[in-house]
């Protein structure tokens, strides 16, 4: 069984097409395997053994793919947002103890600024004119590290947790969980060498490196590398790539159907086999108004970066997908837990998985590990922090996360319920209901709302509406119209935190 990222590669034709861009001819196969061999001699030769953390800062695209393929077949890599503040970088570059940095040719960026003071060994990546992907590197002649190459059980990729309410988490994934990942990714979807991803996820999150990228790799199949997500340029890349799916979260493809009225044409010649949504629940409602606008059936994923990406996944059979579930387990084991004590229960509780996917734990840090895994049956269990139920039929529904769920005055509400219910609105187009602090009952419904072009609504209209359909409790006691939500590094909605950004305090 495959259980390396350099095994992925290894039995495509050398010319079938795998990596592309806009504008850019394809790389093939055989190159990719090329290019994965000149890497593992230059990072030797620099110094860098198979044990030794490379934090690659570069932006989305074509490059960005073939690095982490290919550093990640010799060393351990460890890609960071090429936004980051120094203060960030500073933060990230020590706590990840990185050996050495890649970035691009005649970049001068914070990261070099926060990696010179650490002695960290910095290599420029030169693209190349031809196919895409292609580059080298260059730095300091160093020792030569020793010859070794990396099997199952060393560390491929290292990412941090969000840290929304605490310090990041450091999560150390091997070759063996991407491997594991990237393979039921691929059997979830049915990939085969005939597919085509176009991918506008960012690649330094666990979606797009697995998703998009390992498991299209691993099928034999192509992946076409956006520069990141722009819904005005998305339907010339789809035109331009011809895939036959993407995938992407939900405030993705709540932008990409807000210009596709304007772009029919570009999806009628381009009918995708399928679309993929994963990192954030998606709405049923803009579920189902995908599946209508693109003819095609829409699979909600649900994954998380302690489980190198996938957990569960609906599954691909025409009808089979429920909207507002995230599907069935898609890999790893899958139950419900209590969420205080370590024991499996039936009914609604914390998910927790186990499997050859999921991480041997937080690196350093004992309290969480203690906190998050559990023995039971001879398995250990990952705590996912994620509140839901499995039907009779092991549907998971998600009722929102732990840290996320709305406790009024001892009432505990689903964000994702209140979510479900504002967008059955006829102007609301995007909606995050959260938690804002109230004086008396500790915590009171609130929620943001962007309406649909052309729509106008008022907070109390929006909030008689919500009356007519859930309990008093439910009702947000404060609806904000915005322009835009703000979204987190990777398009993602924020619900904690998004009282204090709004200048929410305590209700009078």
């Amino acid at each position: 069984m495959t259980q390396t990222l350099a095994a992925l590669l290894a039995d495509w034709p050398d010319r079938a097409p795998a990596i592309g861009a806009p504008g850019r001819e394809w790389m093939d196969y055989g190159a990719l395997r090329a290019l994965a061999d000149s890497v593992w001699v230059q990072l030797r030769c620099f110094g860098v053994g198979a044990g030794d953390r490379v934090a690659i800062v570069l932006p989305n695209g074509p490059e960005m793919a073939a690095a982490f393929v290919t550093i990640a077949q010799a060393a351990v890599t460890a890609p960071l947002n090429p936004s980051y503040r120094l203060e960030e970088f500073r933060f990230y570059l020590e706590d990840l103890k990185a050996r050495a940095i890649v970035v691009p040719e005649g970049y001068e960026g914070a990261a070099l600024e926060a990696a010179a003071p650490l002695g960290i060994t910095v290599l420029r990546l030169h693209g190349g004119s031809g196919p895409a992907g292609t580059f080298s590197l260059t730095g300091p002649a160093m020792a030569p590290a020793p010859a070794e190459t990396p099997g199952p059980e060393h560390t491929a990729l290292i990412l941090h947790t969000s840290g929304t309410t605490s310090r990041p988490k450091i999560v150390p994934l091997l070759q063996s969980n991407l491997a594991a990942s990237a393979r039921n990714v691929a059997e979830s979807l049915a990939l085969s060498p005939q597919d085509r991803c176009l991918n506008v996820m960012p690649l330094f999150h666990i979606h797009g490196l697995i998703a998009a990228v390992s498991a299209s790799l691993s099928a034999g199949a192509s992946v076409f590398c956006a520069p990141g997500f722009d819904a005005l340029k998305f339907f010339g890349w789809m035109q331009e790539a011809r895939p036959s799916w993407y995938t992407a979260v939900p405030t993705m493809h709540q932008a990409i159907l807000a210009r596709a009225a304007r772009n029919r044409d570009t999806i009628r010649a381009n009918p995708l086999r399928f679309l993929r949504s994963s990192s954030a629940s998606l709405p049923a409602q803009v579920m189902l108004e995908l599946q209508e606008t693109f003819v095609a059936p829409v699979i909600e994923a649900y994954g998380m970066t302690e489980a190198a990406h996938q957990m569960a996944c609906n599954p691909l059979a025409s009808g089979a997908q429920r909207p507002g579930s995230v599907g069935v387990a898609a890999g790893p084991l899958l139950r419900i837990a209590h969420e205080v004590e370590n024991r499996l229960i039936d009914g609604t509780g914390e998910v927790v998985i186990s499997g050859p996917n999921v991480t041997p734990g937080y690196e350093g840090n004992p309290e969480a590990n203690a906190k998050n895994f559990f023995m039971e049956d001879g398995l250990r269990w990952f705590r996912t922090g994620d509140q839901g139920a499995l039907d009779a039929e092991g549907y998971l529904r998600l009722t929102g996360r732990l840290k996320e769920i709305i406790n009024r005055g001892g009432e505990k509400i689903s964000p994702l319920e209140v979510d479900g219910v504002l967008l059955d609105h006829p102007a609301v187009q995007q909606v995050v209901a959260f938690a804002m602090p109230h004086p008396k009952l500790g915590e009171e419904v609130a929620a943001a709302v962007v309406l649909r072009e052309g729509q106008s609504a008022t907070e109390r209209e929006i909030r008689d509406f919500c009356t007519s359909r859930m309990a008093d409790f439910k009702v947000p006691r404060r609806v904000v119209i915005l322009e835009e939500i703000p979204k987190g590094a990777t398009g993602k909605l924020q619900r904690i935190g998004l009282a204090q950004k709004l200048g929410l305090g305590e209700p009078g």
